[in-house]
């Protein structure tokens, strides 16, 4: 099991905090209101008060014994720059950020924050490749250069199966489930005919996903 402290919990934090619990991990929520700490206590493994900004704090709540320390204070340069240079200085393996600006971003990066995230421009630039996706019904990031798409199957595969496409050779891409009349398929064999209307779910890098949207 991973664990994570979080420290600041505003909507970004306190989003992480629970969804990464949510997800089987272990949680450790820090904020200095106790007010935003008795909010997602119960959400949490655990939730204390404490002011990040005082190394002896943190110490005592044995950070350097988790995996990966996330910083949400990112309204205030000072404060966030304090929290990660003292989980760096404990020991933390892994430090995530949010900065409110590049100039923030290029700072956290200097002292040390292994990832600093801008949340708005990040879900802002999200948004504008899924816009810009022609005949792209849901796209995903999962880096810079790849991510998922749904996306409607193409006329040219209708009624062949998924050996005879042989997408991974010739496109470079994966096809990872069929969405048929609102039942999905994960993972189909190679033997899955495609069929009229059937959104495919496909990984790939961003060359290749502009290809297959390309398809007709």
């Amino acid at each position: 099991m991973k664990s994570y402290v979080v420290i600041g919990l505003g909507r970004f934090g306190s989003a992480l905090a629970c969804q990464l619990c949510a997800l089987g991990c272990e949680v450790l929520a820090i904020d200095s209101h106790s007010e935003s700490v008795q909010r997602i206590s119960d959400q949490v493994t655990q939730a204390v008060v404490g002011d990040a900004r005082d190394k002896s704090v943190l110490k005592a709540l044995g950070v350097k014994d988790f995996d990966c320390g996330i910083v949400g204070i990112g309204d205030d340069l000072a404060n966030s720059v304090l929290a990660v240079m003292n989980l760096k200085e404990l020991g933390v393996p892994y430090v995530v950020c949010k900065a409110h600006d590049e100039t923030h971003k290029e700072v956290l990066k200097k002292l040390g924050a292994d990832r600093v995230v801008i949340p708005e421009m990040e879900n802002a630039c999200r948004l504008a490749k899924s816009l810009a996706s022609e005949n792209v019904l849901d796209y995903i990031e999962l880096s810079e250069d790849y991510g998922i798409i749904d996306v409607p199957a193409p006329a040219s595969w209708e009624g062949k199966s998924l050996i005879e496409l042989n997408v991974r050779a010739k496109l470079g891409v994966n096809i990872l489930a069929i969405k048929r009349e609102g039942r999905i398929t994960v993972s189909p064999n190679a033997d899955f005919r495609i069929d009229q209307g059937d959104i495919a779910v496909i990984l790939g890098d961003s060359a290749a996903l502009k290809a297959v949207q390309r398809l007709k």
